[in-house]
């Protein structure tokens, strides 16, 4: 009696991961209609998380944490969907992005609490851009892995950016005279990581200096980066069938590591 009691929620219960499946890993037009929609909510959620600080700053009191909330029960949802859509769930609690996904969940949840930490909820941006359901759906219609390293080194160099801004906003504004807003914060960052270093506006005391003495470093590395991405030559995504090496010139015929003969397919007329 259990087992048929419980027969038609177990039905029920693979007939929604099945779906879920389907409209997040799934091909059709109707799948790829959802994962667009996804992401034109995602994109908006990351465009609140970088307009929050200014918005914090202007007093609009419980309307900040009706959005927070909203904003938190759309990503809950967003989650527990991919969770369910995933075949195993403990793999899927294994990648970084998600604990990434997960700890912005919590700044959203207990804004009161984690305050200090709500610039780290623009790292949203990296996961989305890192996540293999951005690309099924945006680079579905090519495989051009040169355009996807330059948005994801693009990608990292802009959310940084955003973090370290939200970092020095957080902890420094107010304790310079020159210091007095998020322009502020964001201006300083910039000539920061650029090295430009204008001088009008400094972080007091040693941690200060630390502080810009990071952002500088990263700021170059990011930079080095994307330079480094831009001027690589083109490849392909294209596993050789012999040793497994994923990415390719455009016009291989031989793989350059094991000398296996390819057959890349090419779409020019």
């Amino acid at each position: 009696m259990a087992s048929e009691t419980s027969s038609p929620d177990s039905h029920r219960g693979w007939r929604i991961r099945a779906r879920l499946r389907a409209l997040y890993h799934g091909q059709s037009r109707q799948a790829v209609r959802f994962r667009y929609g996804v992401l034109v909510i995602d994109l908006a959620i990351i465009a609140f998380f970088v307009a929050a600080p200014v918005m914090r700053g202007q007093n609009l009191g419980w309307l900040f944490y009706v959005l927070d909330y909203v904003i938190a029960a759309l990503l809950a949802a967003d989650l527990l969907a991919r969770a369910m859509a995933w075949t195993d769930i403990r793999s899927w609690l294994k990648r970084p992005v998600v604990w990434a996904d997960l700890f912005i969940l919590a700044t959203l949840l207990f804004p009161a609490w984690l305050f200090n930490f709500g610039f780290l909820r623009v790292i949203r941006l990296w996961t989305l851009i890192n996540s293999d359901f951005f690309w099924r759906t945006v680079g579905r219609k090519y495989d051009d892995t040169h355009v996807e390293d330059v948005i994801k080194a693009l990608a990292a160099l802009v959310t940084f950016i955003f973090v370290a801004t939200g970092f020095v906003y957080t902890a420094f504004v107010g304790t310079h005279e020159g210091l007095t807003g998020y322009v502020d914060a964001l201006y300083y960052t910039v000539t920061s990581l650029t090295t430009t270093g204008y001088g009008d506006i400094l972080l007091p005391g040693a941690w200060g200096r630390i502080v810009s003495i990071i952002i500088m470093l990263t700021g170059v590395t990011l930079f080095v980066r994307l330079g480094q991405t831009l001027l690589r030559p083109p490849k392909v995504h294209h596993p050789c069938p012999n040793c497994g090496l994923q990415r390719h010139d455009p016009d291989a015929v031989h793989c350059k590591a094991c000398g296996q003969g390819l057959c890349i397919p090419n779409y020019e007329v």
